[in-house]
């Protein structure tokens, strides 16, 4: 009962005018962003922030137009995979592997509806684990101590590093360079400035809003224009677009294993959507066997990993309300937006401000409905915009990023400090080293600092209080299995590679 009360306050937080429309927007703002090869969730909503401060959004507001914005992605990605053979994201990665086949057979217009239904399932499915899973995790939540909260965090870095990377050294280093910018700034204990260099403008910390824009927008655009440097074309034509009722029909069951599994893997932190996405699509393959014909086209291959990777991004928001770690990369993003909101998650946040919470919640069951009707007659649509030129796409990801940072402070040194951040990230992708642990170091990494400190002073600056409890020795032990775990995993993550000679 508690539970449907609370829905009723999220519905009507979320059927308002403006909410409603704002879940519209974001919700085509994002398949959009999904679709073009390359930008994915990460960059789209990192992009679209600073439009939200510049339109003076409420904190619900914010959130609901971000996290919209975020599930139009992850349903966006499957175009350009099927279509063009290019994944609009890492999860959709895994489908191209019969998307694209399909598509080659004559069949674009089918795989592109299954995908969209199969999406829908996923999230769908998520959503309700959010409102069942998420209150009771918050309970749990309130016997962290800083002990737990402190390795809670190194669950984070290490297993976020660890599937972000093949390279758990590069994983380390990048998790350390965002530590090392989290410290720059007045200390808050000692009250001493550090790593400022002299400057009045590092007294207060480096702005992660700035950090985040440079690593995933302005560097995308340096490593767009070097990579990318002619305009897109569709490999792929549609000439009509029909429901294919028995395919659907043929993989109910597998979208709704795949939502299953996609969704454990998304509340885990670090795990994210690519997990979810290739695990859906390989338990699925081993559920139909040799039979099964996978990476040839069938719609099977199609449905499991668009419901794996669409149910782990609704359950990478789990860990993010609840516990305020970051379950994926774009789970990271929207971290901090809550964080410049003045929004502490965790599990206070559930009772000191449940309309945000519960309005979010409603607004994604509604988005989720409003991405079903408009990615199946809009596919078309959808498809014509793959086609815009870079030297119309360039200038218009640089000009928002721009002006929403400098509308945010006002400084000239952020708009500076992003530029030096694209260059970093930048660099940082070009030596194949991931930069979502360098998001994560600079978000985490204060909150990680006074974890430590506030365990250090209970126990006297006794090291073994941080194993003094049995949920710190567990989430210690996953640490160090989600850091060393994709070394054993990486053999078995390129055999769906060798499908696709």
């Amino acid at each position: 009962m508690d539970i449907l009360e609370s829905l009723m306050l999220g519905f009507s937080v979320a059927l308002t005018p403006f909410t409603l429309m704002l879940a519209i927007v974001g919700c085509f703002l994002g398949t959009i962003i999904g679709a073009l090869p390359g930008l994915g969730p990460s960059n789209g909503v990192a992009i679209l922030i600073p439009i939200t401060f510049s339109m003076g959004l409420d904190a619900t507001s914010a959130l609901v137009l971000m996290t919209a914005v975020y599930y139009g992605a992850m349903y966006g990605g499957r175009i350009s995979s099927i279509l063009l053979n290019i994944p609009g994201d890492e999860p959709a990665l895994m489908t191209t592997l019969d998307g694209y086949p399909m598509a080659k057979n004559g069949r674009a217009g089918d795989a592109l509806v299954l995908s969209g239904v199969a999406s829908f399932v996923g999230a769908f499915l998520a959503t309700v684990g959010l409102i069942f899973l998420a209150p009771m995790l918050a309970r749990v939540a309130y016997q962290f101590g800083p002990a737990e909260y402190f390795a809670l965090y190194l669950l984070a870095f290490c297993t976020l590093g660890g599937m972000s990377s093949n390279n758990q050294a590069k994983s380390a280093l990048a998790a350390c360079i965002g530590l090392g910018i989290a410290m720059v700034g007045v200390d808050n204990s000692s009250g001493m400035p550090r790593f400022t260099g002299g400057s009045l403008h590092l007294m207060d910390g480096i702005d992660f809003l700035v950090a985040i824009v440079g690593l995933f927008a302005i560097a995308e655009v340096f490593f767009f224009i070097e990579s990318h440097g002619k305009a897109s074309s569709i490999g792929v034509k549609i000439e009509k677009v029909m429901i294919p009722w028995k395919d659907i029909w043929h993989t109910k069951w597998t979208m709704l294993r795949c939502s299953l599994v996609g969704f454990i893997a998304g509340v885990l932190p670090g795990a994210g959507a690519s997990l979810g996405s290739f695990l859906a699509y390989m338990s699925e393959k081993s559920i139909a066997g040799e039979e099964g014909k996978f990476g040839t086209g069938v719609p099977k291959g199609v449905a499991a990993p668009e419901a794996g990777n669409n149910a782990a991004a609704g359950g990478a928001l789990v860990p993010m309300l609840t516990l305020g770690v970051p379950g994926s990369g774009t789970t990271a993003v929207l971290l901090a937006l809550l964080m410049t909101l003045n929004i502490t998650p965790g599990p206070t946040l559930f009772s000191e401000r449940p309309e945000v919470v519960w309005g979010l919640i409603a607004s994604l069951l509604i988005a989720n409905v409003v991405l079903l009707l408009m990615n199946v007659p809009m596919v078309k649509i959808f498809v014509r915009i793959l086609q815009v030129p870079p030297w119309v796409l360039l200038p218009g990801v640089t000009m928002i990023s721009f002006v929403g940072i400098y509308s945010l402070s006002g400084s000239y040194f952020d708009l500076l400090l992003m530029i030096g951040f694209g260059v970093l990230g930048y660099v940082l992708r070009k030596l194949d080293i991931p930069t979502v642990p360098v998001i994560l170091g600079i978000l985490l990494g204060g909150h990680m600092e006074d974890a430590l400190r506030r365990a250090m002073v209970i126990a006297d600056g006794d090291f073994m209080y941080l194993f003094n409890s049995p949920i710190s020795i567990g989430l210690w032990i996953a640490a160090v299995v989600g850091f060393i775990a994709p070394m054993f995993l990486r053999g078995v993550l390129k055999k769906p590679q060798r499908i696709t000679d």
